[in-house]
């Protein structure tokens, strides 16, 4: 059994591992893990090429990736302003700024663990455009970019695709790593990530896959079971900021490392994926490009909740140990399985 608080250096905060809970009797929900069978091209799917869209435009007859504005942004340039002024203590301020959409591939049966190689590194250079793009635009702050996998994260269209917010604010746990980064560069004179890295590396229990420029891993202080960060070893304060070298290796252990993912338990393991990248609108010396992978599932068909000490008490209880969650990844093929890798061995083990 273990019980420990570990502190999460880059948000500032104690996560409570206590690995034992995971094989507490549960009598509650269960989420589907049924695999469904699709095509390659849905004639009513909005991001299908060729299709229209809610909005009536319609999709260009792509062939790699493609990228158009958001038909239901959540920020836009029209944000009314001024606004009406609150209660004294209360504030407000326009949200504006920009937010598209990014297919990954025509291929509506396929998500970014079974693309190629060569199209992961397509789509991660179509990203760096875009944040060089959206990053340079007034007004514009900061450029998130996200992708939430599987229908238990609320995805209604499972063609593979992420979305892109460039906004006039900086969101709030980005603001929070800047702020806990440059706090520890003032203060040791090198960047935190770099240290996080070298634990993890000096460690080794917890690494997924490693390449010369790029690693992943479930860091000790994982909030999920297996959430997992993908890294360029270098500090870079954007993907915009990779040389094609890194960005190389970084687009393979990426790929090796959903592809472990999705052969823990032979489905596709749902997630939401964010870049954590630089604000735009400063420079931020230490500031460390990464990619967290935050799967909600603990085990197969259950899920990992938020509840009273995450959502009362504002600590993250995590169910096991990041150790545990990395062993188990480490095991399994870096063959997709629906190309013939194998899953976990010992299957039954998870359940």
């Amino acid at each position: 059994m273990v019980w420990e608080q570990r502190w999460h250096p880059l948000r500032r905060e104690w996560v409570i591992i206590s690995s034992h809970r995971n094989e507490r009797p549960w009598q509650g929900e269960r989420v589907a893990e049924a695999e469904r069978s699709l095509p390659p091209y849905v004639p009513d799917c909005y991001l299908c090429p060729g299709n229209a869209r809610s909005s009536g435009r319609r999709n260009e007859r792509y062939s790699g990736v493609y990228v158009f504005d958001n038909d239901h942004p959540c920020v836009g340039a029209e944000a009314p302003s001024p606004l009406a002024a609150p209660a004294p203590m209360y504030r407000n301020s326009p949200a504006t700024g920009c937010a598209r959409v990014v297919c990954y591939t025509p291929r509506h049966d396929l998500t970014l663990a079974q693309l190629p190689e060569s199209e992961v590194l397509g789509l991660l250079q179509a990203l760096q455009a875009q944040y060089r793009e959206l990053g340079a635009q007034p007004g514009v702050r900061h450029v998130l970019v996200f992708e939430n996998k599987g229908e238990v994260v609320g995805v209604s269209n499972p063609h593979p695709h992420c979305q892109i917010y460039a906004t006039n604010f900086v969101f709030t746990t980005i603001e929070l790593e800047a702020e806990a980064q440059a706090a520890y560069l003032a203060e040791h004179g090198r960047p935190l990530f770099q240290d996080v890295l070298g634990a993890e590396e000096a460690d080794g229990r917890r690494l997924l896959v490693r390449r010369d420029r790029a690693l992943s891993f479930i860091p000790y202080f994982a909030r999920y079971p297996y959430e997992t960060y993908v890294a360029p070893r270098e500090t870079r304060a954007s993907l915009a900021h990779l040389t094609p070298a890194e960005l190389g290796d970084f687009a393979a252990v990426l790929r090796e490392t959903l592809i472990r993912l999705d052969n823990l338990w032979r489905m596709s393991f749902p997630y939401v994926m964010v870049l954590h990248q630089s604000p735009t609108d400063r420079a931020l010396p230490g500031f460390h490009f990464h990619i967290e992978i935050h799967p909600p599932l603990r085990k197969p068909g259950l899920l990992k909740y938020l509840a009273g000490p995450e959502i009362g008490g504002g600590n993250f209880l995590n169910d096991t140990a990041p150790e545990e969650k990395a062993a188990e990844l480490q095991a399994v093929s870096n063959v997709h399985y629906t190309n013939g890798g194998e899953g976990r061995r010992d299957e039954a083990a998870a359940r």
